[in-house]
């Protein structure tokens, strides 16, 4: 049983839900169609509830805002109620629960409730979203006694346990950022919507202390904080105030007191950037606070300095694609142009009369492009320009146009990366700063996959990867590029931790990062149509769907957050089109194909 406030409309709701306690299987259904503005408190346990009560009770009062979760420790054994820290993680299923009642060997005086789900992913203690590959299993023992003439719960589960629908009620994804070579990179994380049962956090708080925490297991290999080891938060604090100027304040713990501004200015970029993404008003200004009584400013960060220390890729100018004579073409799609039309040139490159480009990536500063040969065999990198002799092959393959080289992709370092999608020779290659030697890049976690398409992110830490198994469907994956500590030994970098982005996707055939770390994937659900979604890139949900997409091959989009260009897709009946904001698909170039922005 529980109760769902309404903040506004101060609208008090209740449901009960009672089940016979015997031993057959019932389900116990998630929340249905709960806004995330409801606030949901539990109802305590009625006087001489039976143990089938007390189970539903537990498991309804996990998901309540009730602080410190006291009505779900009320179903549980002094002790048990003491010693549970469900904060630490958070396991989160496909729907609601199974339980049931079994009668144990070693325990036959007290009831013992077996409860099942299917596991989608669990939330670790840095807040991080581990999708569970396999479609795993839940299950959980509850033991029950009798306390005071009241059955009571004496072993619960370690974590919270939620449905999904109760999951994206409660959460919501959030940025944190940290560096990686010099550069900001996002590292998603959850956290309450509202204020945290157990600390009494604010969101925008439990995003700051996630941030000083660290990093993500997964991304941490890559990347590092600027917030020395054991920095936290002034004790007491539960929520950050804003001024008049926009400004942040942040008071720290004395383990930051004797930083240098440079690092203390590294350190405001990380928190600037991670937390205007929660506000509703402009963040113009972080400013850190000593430990000291006085709380005596550490330093201040401005937007515009913090964007200088991020050291973000600048925004595309151009888009780009194959024209009809197998031409690497560049536009600008003005999305605040009234006739909305962009006039097309072809990019000059020392290439011989003749040469049939096949795909083509363009480097973030667009001084460089590589492009694949129309039969899908050779790579070649060049220069934006007119003059110049035409380049060797960086890369070879030996299979067929359909099976030879995929679209490349530059990184934020000026590399190259592409696949070689020859099933005797397949492998992922990589030309360092695109004019050194290829070198063949370690991908861990293929289970004998091909590699059929990728994408680099702009961050240079993550790649996304289609993987085909058994040649059959195509899945997406992201996976984390760890470069060697000793500089020139190139053939150390490779890809770990392949981790599914697209789990809901039965197959995906197209996807492009997009701003703030997500992605934009084409595929389908089981026994569903085509589309286009924007996908977080943790594996976690949906963050959107493109109106109209149903026909779209292949599709590119801007990691641009300060001004995001529109979205270029393929459509093999319209050739290359976009999407104009608040409109339906236009077409570009009706004979185009193969469209992408830099990167």
């Amino acid at each position: 049983m529980r109760a769902s406030v309404f903040g506004l409309a101060g609208m008090l709701l209740a449901g009960c839900a009672s089940m016979p306690d015997h031993g057959e299987i019932r389900p116990l259904e998630a929340s249905q169609g709960v806004d995330s503005q409801v606030r949901v408190f539990s109802v305590p346990p009625a006087d001489k509830a039976s143990a089938a009560e007390i189970v539903d009770g537990f498991l309804e009062a996990m998901t309540s805002d009730d602080p410190q979760l006291e009505t779900a420790r009320q179903y549980l054994t002094e002790e048990a109620a003491e010693s549970w820290k469900p904060g630490s993680a958070v396991t989160v299923l496909s729907a609601g629960l199974d339980r049931r009642s079994v009668q144990g060997e070693k325990d036959p005086s007290g009831p013992r409730w077996k409860v099942t789900g299917r596991k989608l992913a669990t939330v670790d203690e840095r807040s991080a979203y581990q999708p569970e590959t396999g479609g795993g299993q839940y299950e959980e023992y509850l033991q029950l006694v009798q306390e005071n003439k009241q059955w009571r719960i004496a072993s619960p589960p370690n974590s919270l346990v939620l449905s999904e629908s109760d999951f994206q009620r409660i959460y919501m994804p959030v940025n944190k950022y940290y560096f990686a070579g010099g550069t900001l990179v996002a590292d998603q994380v959850y956290v309450r919507q509202r204020s945290d049962p157990e600390s009494r956090m604010d969101p925008t708080t439990q995003t700051v202390q996630s941030l000083l925490a660290g990093p993500s297991k997964w991304l941490g290999p890559v990347v590092a904080s600027s917030f020395p080891t054991g920095t936290e938060l002034r004790p007491g604090t539960k929520s950050l105030s804003y001024d008049g100027q926009n400004t942040l304040r942040v008071p720290l713990n004395d383990k930051a007191d004797n930083v240098t501004q440079p690092q203390c200015q590294k350190m405001a970029t990380q928190l600037l950037y991670t937390v205007k993404e929660l506000t509703a008003s402009r963040l113009e200004r972080v400013e850190l606070l000593r430990s000291d009584a006085k709380s005596s400013s550490l330093c201040v960060v401005t937007e515009a300095a913090a964007a200088g220390i991020a050291n973000r890729v600048r925004g595309p100018e151009y888009q780009y694609y194959v024209d009809s004579e197998s031409r690497l073409v560049r536009m600008k799609l003005d999305v605040t142009s009234e006739d909305q039309q962009a006039q097309a040139e072809r990019v000059p490159m020392p290439l011989p009369a003749g040469f049939k480009t096949e795909a083509a990536a363009v480097s973030h500063d667009e001084r460089r492009a590589a492009v694949v040969s129309d039969e899908g065999r050779g790579l070649y990198v060049v220069p934006l320009s007119a003059s110049g002799a035409m380049p060797p092959v960086a890369v070879t393959s030996k299979g067929s146009k359909l099976n030879g080289l995929s679209s490349p992709s530059f990184d934020a370092a000026g590399d190259v990366w592409v696949a070689d999608r020859d099933p005797q020779h397949a492998g992922l290659w990589r030309v360092p700063a695109a004019t050194g030697i290829a070198q063949k890049v370690q991908v861990a976690g293929l289970d004998g996959g091909r590699i059929t398409s990728l994408r680099v992110s702009s961050d240079g830490v993550r790649i996304a990867l289609l993987v085909e198994r058994d040649g059959s469907r195509k899945n997406l994956f992201i996976g984390r590029i760890e470069r060697p500590d000793v500089k020139g030994d190139l053939s150390a970098v490779s890809v770990r931790e392949l981790r599914p982005a697209a789990p809901q996707m039965a197959e995906v055939t197209a996807m492009s990062w997009a701003p703030r770390g997500r992605l934009l994937v084409v595929g389908r659900e089981s026994r569903g149509v085509r589309q286009a979604r924007y996908m977080l890139a943790d594996g976690s949900m949906v963050a959107g769907s493109l109106p109209g997409a149903t026909g779209l091959i292949e599709v590119a989009a801007s990691e641009d957050e300060a001004k995001p260009g529109p979205v270029v897709a393929y459509l093999e009946d319209d050739g290359i089109v976009w999407l104009p904001p608040g409109a339906q698909w236009r077409t570009v170039a009706a004979d185009g194909r193969a469209p992408v922005y830099p990167g």
